[in-house]
């Protein structure tokens, strides 16, 4: 959802959450606030997205989260790739060191006959000290954020695991001080030391979830030798500035995004792409940082640091679509901020019921103590931010950047994927093949047309200049240089007006085009070249044909896209003849030729009208609008910063394999993220009433509730083996 221009958009750290009704409630907090116009609350993260009038403040959120039991600060990217998860982990590894042996032992001293090898009361005493070690030091975290909440008089899933082993466990101890034998110290241990394996695993399991952000964050270069006053200076690398000048040895990494100003080497770029092979560079040509320099010494210049290169671009879009939420989990933050007091009520129900209709309290209060257990909605807090945190990570591990966690539902529905043609099916590198004159000299009529068109970034354009300096050609400057966008170009070159462009071009500035050229220029476009034509004082005087080709995996994915039951379609301002030899050669049969840039965006829109669900994919500035128009916008990632804004998947490969990557990907996430809910909702809806009927013990309800927000992580770590 785009964020209106009035409005600004925090992204906060959020500290306490426990579960899925803990991220609704600080949603729900957020979201009442004054001057917030959105808030999303995502509680396998632990962050939060809200827009906020300008006029609202992070303090003013913060008082009113703290009032709950919550926290929240603002978020700080962090490049140092640390840890934290990690240490969540291992704080829950060391209360399942206490917890897994002395809750083992009580099961075996209240539950076998090895409870006979001592007096009845040294055994009861010593269950009651295990326990109490369980209890209170392995259960800990959960009776500490339960005690929170209730001085604020919320309640959330701490609660439910708290109330239903302090009732065994103080139901126990009474009985104990009476002198009876009945107790349920094993219940307690068992339902703590199962709750605490999970969430162990579960912590774990999130941890390798989020390993691909932190494997993009480890691979930057974290110093830079720089030149200062004729000599190098190792720094670190945030004190790195625009303009610096910094020489990179071979097998370094290239510190920031620069330009080499020297040197030249080939530099292993498969942590943008994905592509193995290194590229050549030398003075001129651009580098991103944490790159690699393969071979010789460069000399680099800085001209981009800080969150504004490359690799903190990349890792901010993947951290902002792992922050964001799908329909289905806003769905499931609705049923999971109600859901603990529905449960207390219906365990209190339970209780009383039991007591009451059926005589058996002892029966009720198991049966009330498993439905508090068996309750808990942590995978459904789980189900969708794990699975969009592993597919992301997955995507940037293939070069497939998700921007947001809408993307992944806009995939689905697509019907038809729409292509550019030049430098998305085609390499883009055009070529001079054909030239015919009338009534000039070859090189004469080309030095004057590489004139004109030497102002021209198309790459028609270039392919022309090109030619004219491979010939060794003059190359004069031109005057008064328009770019007509689509069309061509019209510069003054020695004093005369000369046009440059598509047919249409010279028949509407009024340039007459003698026979033999227009026959050459049929025959051109008939054997897939693209011509152009050029002339001055009235008259065509040639027809340059140029050349694209088809990159070579483009036949392939437009087949593995029918077989997705997908429609393709080719987008080009390119004459319609040419269009549609390219089209054949990739097996394309729906062709949109001789489109303006301006129109590409139309064509989206009526193609939409008709009920079809768009992909556009693209890579020039011209396809940015129609990139935003498309249902879902898909931009190559060596294309322009402008498409790659526009879009909603990019592609940081050259090849158009990433678009059935990414749509595969996408779909596969997606399904994964339905898996889960599907789970959840069922686990939670069946389990109750089974705990209720008193057909599930506290400890079975303990393991079944740990396991099943283990299972949904579980499930969505297979997605780190999509493409493997």
């Amino acid at each position: 959802m785009a964020a209106d221009t009035a409005t600004t958009e925090l992204d906060l750290d959020v500290q306490g959450m426990t579960c899925g009704a803990c991220a609704a409630r600080v949603q729900r907090i957020l979201g009442r606030q004054d001057g917030v116009e959105l808030a999303e609350v995502n509680f396998a993260t632990g962050r939060a997205r809200v827009q906020v009038a300008p006029d609202v403040f992070i303090a003013d959120l913060q008082a009113a989260v703290d009032k709950i039991g919550y926290g929240v600060s603002e978020h700080v990217p962090d490049t140092s790739a640390s840890d934290a998860g990690g240490e969540h982990a291992d704080m829950w590894k060391r209360r399942l060191w206490v917890a897994a042996p002395l809750g083992l032992a009580v099961v075996l001293l209240a539950m076998t006959p090895l409870g006979d090898l001592m007096p009845m009361d040294v055994n009861l005493w010593t269950v009651f000290a295990l326990a109490t070690v369980v209890q209170f030091f392995s259960g800990w975290p959960f009776l500490y954020e339960a005690g929170r909440r209730a001085i604020r008089l919320t309640v959330n899933m701490d609660t439910l695991i708290s109330l239903g082993t302090l009732a065994a466990y103080f139901y126990s101890v009474v009985a104990l001080l009476r002198g009876q034998h009945e107790h349920y110290f094993e219940s307690a241990a068992l339902i703590i030391t199962f709750l605490v394996l999970g969430r162990y695993l579960e912590a774990r399991a999130k941890r390798r979830a989020g390993s691909a952000l932190r494997a993009l964050l480890e691979l930057g270069a974290k110093t830079a030798r720089v030149l200062r006053d004729g000599r190098e200076v190792q720094v670190a690398i945030d004190e790195v500035t625009v303009g610096d000048r910094m020489r990179v040895r071979p097998g370094e990494k290239i510190p920031v995004d620069g330009e080499v100003v020297a040197g030249a080497s080939a530099v292993d770029e498969s942590m943008l792409t994905g592509e193995s092979v290194p590229i050549e560079k030398t003075v001129g040509d651009t580098v991103t940082g944490a790159t690699i320099n393969a071979s010789g010494v460069l000399t680099v210049q800085a001209t981009a640091v800080g969150s504004d290169t490359a690799l903190s671009r990349i890792v901010t879009m993947v951290e902002r679509a792992q922050a964001g939420k799908a329909n289905l989990q806003r769905l499931a933050d609705r049923v999971a901020g109600v859901f603990v007091p529905v449960v207390i009520g219906v365990a209190t129900l339970t209780l009383l019921v039991w007591t009451l209709l059926a005589g058996d309290a002892g029966a009720g209060f198991e049966a009330a103590v498993a439905v508090l257990i068996i309750a808990c909605p942590c995978a459904l807090g789980l189900a969708t931010p794990t699975a969009i945190m592993v597919g992301t990570g997955r995507g940037a591990d293939l070069g497939v950047l998700i921007k947001s966690v809408e993307t992944l539902e806009q995939v689905k529905d697509i019907t038809t994927v729409v292509f550019d043609k030049t430098g998305t099916i085609t390499r883009g590198d055009m070529r001079l093949t054909d030239l015919v004159v009338d009534g000039a000299s070859d090189d004469e009529l080309l030095a004057v047309v590489a004139s004109a068109e030497a102002g021209s970034e198309h790459p028609v354009g270039r392919a022309i200049l090109l030619a004219a300096e491979e010939r060794e050609l003059t190359v004069v400057e031109a005057t008064q240089f328009e770019g007509l966008a689509g069309k061509g170009v019209r510069a003054h070159v020695d004093g005369r007006e000369v046009v440059v462009g598509r047919r249409k071009l010279l028949a509407d500035t009024g340039h007459v085009v003698p026979e033999s050229l227009e026959d050459a220029a049929d025959g051109l476009e008939a054997d897939g070249r693209t011509a152009v034509m050029a002339g001055w004082d009235g008259q065509v005087h040639a027809v340059l044909g140029v050349a694209d080709t088809v990159k070579p995996g483009a036949k392939g994915v437009v087949a593995q896209l029918r077989e997705r039951g997908l429609d393709v379609v080719l987008l080009t301002g390119d004459n319609t003849r040419t269009a549609e030899v390219i089209a054949a050669e990739v097996g394309i049969d729906r062709v949109l030729a001789e489109v303006y840039p301006d129109d590409k965006q139309n064509e989206i829109e009526r193609l939409q009208e008709a009920g079809e669900r768009v992909a556009m994919v693209g890579d020039g500035v011209n396809d940015a609008p129609a990139l935003v128009q498309a249902d879902l916008g898909i931009a190559i990632g060596t294309g322009t910063d402008v498409a790659i804004e526009s879009s909603d998947l990019t592609l940081m490969r050259a090849d158009v394999e990433g678009v059935v990557t990414a749509i595969d990907l996408s779909r596969r996430t997606y399904r994964t993220i339905v898996q889960n809910l599907w789970w959840a909702f069922g686990y939670n809806t069946l389990a109750i009433p089974v705990a209720a009927f008193g057909l599930l013990s506290p400890t079975i309800a303990g393991a079944a509730m740990a396991m099943s927000s283990v299972s949904v992580v579980a499930n969505s770590l297979r997605l780190r083996r999509f493409g493997r």
